[in-house]
């Protein structure tokens, strides 16, 4: 049975055909329909859209609810024809405050309207209609509409576009932009999702496409497109109309709650009212009555539609009522067999049951379940119910033709969540490339000169020929040019800020020192390193059985849905317990994406074979919140849990280190008393530490010694540098949790001075709407006043206080009262800044954040956002100009990164702003500083291959095969050919700069193709330099592979330098056989000779008439054949 059999039971119901003809008959039916709930609604609306092909307004009684309804209907209906109308911001008069996304998803729906496209069905609520939107006449006079073979030039397209307020810049990347390369037009219009880039031939337009703002890459093409600026701009106050004057005449209103519009449309009217009172007369605002709507304008209005409202009691004179009989979904507790029995008794009375769910797993987790509870007669079970896999909003009963209709959700008692189109947001990996992006005067490290400084692109004359290259000063202004061929070569420099490096001299002998002393105290480390990893490797860990039943059933009642990264971990996590290597693993999760979720199953397993699990936690608060979270958890398996922390008296701590001892406890979770010595484990099979970043170096070398062979799961959301530097490393496994759990907004950040008209502002906006609010103040000196002046400017808020020098029981009283709700706000240390949880709490004040540290914050900011509402973080700082240049770094950081998962980058930061201080022990920083960590990077991975090639041959015997070893690392290549993008080609620097850098780290043939795609794509098709460009890369994949170290091509020649260490195992293996036989089969095409050069003696191979890239590919193509 699928759901098209439903739709087709409902499609044929004789009421719906009723309610669709009447709604043909006439223009302005009102009717009630009464006893429809959850999402039977939808089912009829789908059915009576399908049969009338009227367009249809839904208003449903706040964003939450209309979300719901649109992901349902469209499912039902299709996305193309559901559109979704949001407010575009939270407070009259707030215009700052827009929020773009809602702005393009409104333009979106006018811009549908007005084309006169098939009927859509547009899902509203009140606070949307509110906003009275921009005239059809006006809308009509300001659009662009461009299509295909339309003669205009790219000159008339710019001075629209300016008109119209749009910005130029070099790449797109939020709404309202728009740039210009050659006869590639890129613009953003208000009215997509995506972006669209207009190719010209001459005047004359070739090709529409949309592109992804992110990759800059094309998704789809066009015929025609329409541009629309901004229409909640400035511009258009003077003359705006309700939504209803906007859409078509025909258009059915259907009502979910009338009154509750009606009222609501009011009471924003009267904030507007108020705000406009407050706003300064001199500067002429419009009034409200010009901008929004009340209740009576819209009643007046309304009259001249269909209306359906579905309240049970009609406010406008109906003339047709129709009733349904629907009853809700019951609820089951999760308890699955009063569901079997619920559902054959409905079978039995001849309804049909329907389980919808929100993927194929949960329905196969239906059959499972069914199966264990009655095995016997589990054929008869399969008959009783069908499962669609269709996510509903919620279940029914339809007495009246004999459907029951549950939903997975319900029945799991997980939270459901919505999804709502984000059309913009502004990407953040284009921040990332800036941050590593070089510009003019930068610090940048060559490994083999030194620090100098960069000057930029620089095009040169070779021979004759034009080629580019980057230019480095050095000290006295000496000048390096380095070919775009090497620039794996060159780094930006990043040891401490502030500081500028020691530029060297070009020539001295300083820097090789320096180069050699590093590696060899690298060297010296990294030894201790891979010994540790190499025992560990050897070691036998205890092996853990596969999953067992139980484990199943508790991942199952999760209640969210997990996202892929996360089955990802768990899966990667649980492999490792299975195997009998102890594991070693960090989890890095940004905060709140499931990191605990991931530790609970681990942890379980390990019980479920009969071992105990020690949770290692940073602060005493967590060490509880964490036992009340594996607590609910785990209630309903055969588990015992305990925690250690200084809020537990002495006799408390006693009896749970003798059940430890004893095996009667399974899991124990406690702050840093659990690595004393008196702890004494039965039989540990697992440890846990959360919040890595948190513990000290000591803290962990005794770990060590207590784990030897356990296996570890380290969690962390802002891995510190070591940490980070370690997986990079290999020295331990790594799993990223990148995806948020869906339904999760970005948090909202705003830099603030103190002003008390914020904070007043903000926090009544929580209370409004049922929320929480952290206040952080770390001064326990003051925090009391700080309480009393939130007090005075809210006064009906409840406020509590919270530090670490309370005593504990009150302490752990006030944190669960505020988890409960018993106060709205909370002025607090940093003693919450790791891991309280309040799902409740959207927004979050730190006072003087300019004093915390980079993790500090973002764990902080994580406390909020943990629902589906939009939460809102505050720093509250002195003006930039007083603060230190590192902590303005970190705020600017944090504003820059406020989308959800980014903890990895802000760790990435972190590594850049503060170094990476003591990577492997407490004395090198001082090299970091002096060569730049990136630089420092190279050469411990350099230290690594020669420890791997020689003291530890043993350990990597893959890696030493005289026949597949790789001899050379690092290729030269001299050319007085064209290699390069040319300026009319790609203009911006940084971009061209950006590419050769891409280029260079492409690996193989496919990721060459890919490129190539990128660039015909963004910038048109190549010219000839970039064509023998990308063909010299492929010729250095060859050479690297035959053995060769610098390739010369010049005056029609191409010569090869072979290794250059006489004594190298290569002139014994394979590859070298295979070119002297190369050399006696092509003896016609080039010669081998031995020359003496200032390194000694070479061996090199010459090819004559070579006369371009082409030639030399094919050339050095026959060395693969």
């Amino acid at each position: 049975m699928s759901k098209n059999a439903l739709y087709t039971t409902y499609g044929n119901l004789p009421k719906a055909q009723e309610i669709a003809s009447h709604l043909l008959e006439g223009n302005q039916v009102k009717m009630n329909i009464s006893g429809l709930l959850g999402s039977a609604v939808s089912f009829i609306i789908r059915s009576v859209f399908k049969k009338t092909d009227l367009p249809f307004l839904i208003i449903l009684d706040n964003k939450e609810e209309a979300a719901y309804y649109l992901n349902d209907l469209e499912q039902m209906i299709g996305e193309q024809d559901v559109l979704f109308y949001p407010a575009s911001f939270r407070r009259p008069y707030q215009i700052d405050e827009t929020d773009n996304g809602n702005v393009l998803l409104r333009a979106e729906v006018l811009n549908r309207i007005n084309s006169r496209k098939k009927p859509a069905v547009i899902v509203t609520y009140p606070e949307a209609l509110f906003e009275k939107v921009v005239t059809r006449r006006e809308l009509d006079k300001n659009t662009l509409k461009v299509a295909l073979n339309d003669k205009i030039s790219i000159d008339f397209i710019n001075e629209v576009l300016f008109e119209y307020e749009f910005k130029r810049v070099d790449f797109i990347t939020e709404p309202g932009e728009f740039s210009v390369r050659g006869g590639i037009v890129d613009v953003f219009s208000f009215s997509n999702d995506h972006p669209y880039r207009i190719e010209f031939f001459g005047n004359e337009v070739d090709s529409i496409r949309t592109f992804d703002v992110e990759t800059q890459l094309s998704v789809e093409t066009h015929k025609k497109i329409t541009i629309i600026p901004n229409v909640e701009n400035k511009l258009f106050q003077e003359n705006r109309e309700s939504f209803l004057d906007y859409i078509a005449e025909k258009t059915v209103l259907f009502i979910q709650n009338t009154e509750g519009l009606f009222s609501q449309l009011d009471k924003q009217f009267a904030r507007a009212e108020e705000a406009f009172e407050k706003l300064s007369k001199e500067i002429k605002h419009a009034t409200p009555e010009q901008l929004f709507l009340n209740q009576a304008s819209f009643i007046k209005r309304s009259l001249d539609f269909s209306v359906v409202e579905l309240a049970s009691r009609p406010v406008y004179k109906t003339t047709k009522k129709f009733e349904f009989h629907i009853q809700p979904q019951p609820s089951f507790n999760k308890q699955f067999d009063l569901l079997l029995n619920n559902l054959s008794d409905n079978h039995f009375n001849g309804y049909v049951n329907y389980l919808f769910c929100s993927n194929d797993t949960q329905a196969k987790r239906f059959h499972d379940i069914f199966e264990s509870l009655d095995e016997a007669n589990s054929e008869n079970i399969r008959k009783q119910y069908h499962t669609i896999v269709l996510p509903l909003y919620q279940g029914f009963i339809d007495e009246e033709n004999q459907i029951t209709a549950y939903t997975d959700h319900q029945i799991f008692e997980r939270y459901h969540k919505f999804n709502i189109k984000n059309g913009y947001s502004k990407k953040q990996n284009i921040t990332l490339k800036e941050l590593t992006a070089l510009s003019v005067g930068d610090y940048v490290t060559h490994i083999d000169h030194g620090i100098g400084k960069f000057g930029g692109l620089q095009k040169i004359q070779v021979e004759g020929k034009t080629q580019e290259a980057i230019k480095l000063v050095y000290a006295d202004n000496d000048i390096v040019y380095v070919s775009i061929h090497s620039l794996h070569k060159i780094s930006k420099y990043n040891g401490k800020d502030g500081t500028p490096p020691k530029i060297y001299k070009l020539g001295s002998n300083a820097w090789k020192v320096l180069k050699q002393k590093t590696k060899a105290r690298v060297k010296h480390i990294a030894f201790n390193l891979i010994q540790l990893y190499a025992k560990r490797r050897l070691e036998k860990g205890f092996q853990f059985a596969p999953d067992s039943y139980l484990q199943n059933e508790l991942e199952s009642s999760f209640i969210y849905e997990d996202t892929p990264d996360q089955m990802k971990s768990t899966a990667e996590v649980k492999a490792d317990m299975e195997s009998d290597r102890p594991m070693d693993r960090l989890v890095c999760g940004d905060v709140g994406f499931g990191k605990t979720e991931v530790a609970i199953r681990a942890a379980f397993k390990a019980v479920d074979n009969s071992k105990q699990v020690a949770v290692l936690v940073p602060t005493t608060i967590l060490a509880y919140q964490h036992y009340r979270t594996f607590s609910e958890r785990l209630k309903d398996m055969p588990v015992s849990i305990g925690y250690l922390n200084r809020f537990r008296t002495a006799k408390q701590k006693a009896q749970t280190l003798k059940d430890l001892a004893e095996g009667k406890l399974d899991i124990v979770i406690g702050t840093h008393q659990l690595v004393n010595k008196n702890v004494v484990f039965k039989d540990l099979g697992l440890l846990i530490v959360d919040e890595e970043q948190k513990f000290g170096v000591n803290v962990k070398d005794k770990l060590k010694t207590i784990a030897a062979n356990v296996d570890t799961l380290t969690l962390t959301a802002t891995p510190i540098p070591r940490t980070l530097q370690f997986s990079l490393m290999a020295a331990r496994d790594l799993s990223v949790i990148t995806t948020p759990p869906p339904n999760r907004y970005p948090i909202e950040t705003n830099v603030v001075g103190f002003n008390e008209e914020i904070i007043r502002d903000a926090i009544s906006y929580e209370i409004q709407r049922n929320g929480q609010v952290f206040f952080i103040n770390n001064r326990i000196e003051n925090i009391k006043e700080v309480a009393g002046m939130i007090q005075r400017l809210v006064p009906n808020a409840r406020v509590g206080i919270g530090h670490g020098q309370m005593d504990g029981a009150k302490l752990e009283e006030l944190m669960l009262g505020f988890m409960n709700g018993d106060f709205d706000v909370l002025v607090a240390t940093t003693i919450i800044e790791s891991g309280l949880d309040v799902p409740n709490a959207n927004t979050i004040f730190i006072n003087n954040a300019n004093n915390f540290g980079l993790s500090d914050l973002h764990q902080m900011r994580g406390r909020v956002g943990r629902s589906n509402k939009k939460a809102f973080c505050y720093f509250i700082c002195p003006p930039y100009s007083s603060m230190t240049e590192d902590a303005r770094k970190r705020i600017q950081a944090l504003e820059q990164f406020s989308e959800l998962g980014s903890g990895f980058n802000i760790a990435m930061k972190d590594l850049e702003i503060r170094g990476a201080g003591d990577l492997l022990g407490g004395e090198q920083s001082g090299f970091i500083n002096e060569i730049g960590f990136d630089t420092y990077q190279k050469i411990m991975n350099e230290a690594i291959e020669e420890l791997k090639e020689n003291e530890f041959k043993d350990l990597y015997p893959e890696e030493n095969d005289i026949d597949t070893k790789e001899y050379v690392k690092d290729i030269q290549i001299d050319a007085d050919f064209e290699l390069l993008f040319p300026d009319e080609y790609i203009n911006n620097v940084s971009e061209r700069l950006v590419l050769y850098n891409e280029l260079g780290a492409i690996k193989d043939e496919a990721g060459l193709q890919e490129f190539e795609k990128k660039l015909i794509d963004r910038f048109g098709p190549l010219p000839k330099p970039a064509v023998a460009l990308l063909n010299s890369i492929r010729i250095k994949w060859i050479a690297t592979k035959v053995g060769i170290e610098k390739l010369v091509l010049k005056q029609g020649k191409m010569i090869g330098y072979f290794v250059s260490d006489q004594q190298s195992d290569y002139y014994q293996s394979v590859k070298f056989r295979n070119v002297l036989n190369f050399v006696q089969k092509h003896s016609t095409l080039c010669k081998m000779k031995e020359k003496q050069t200032v390194n000694g003696l070479r061996l090199l191979l010459t090819f004559d008439n070579v006369k371009s890239i082409k030639r030399a590919l094919e050339l050095m193509e026959l060395f693969e054949e």
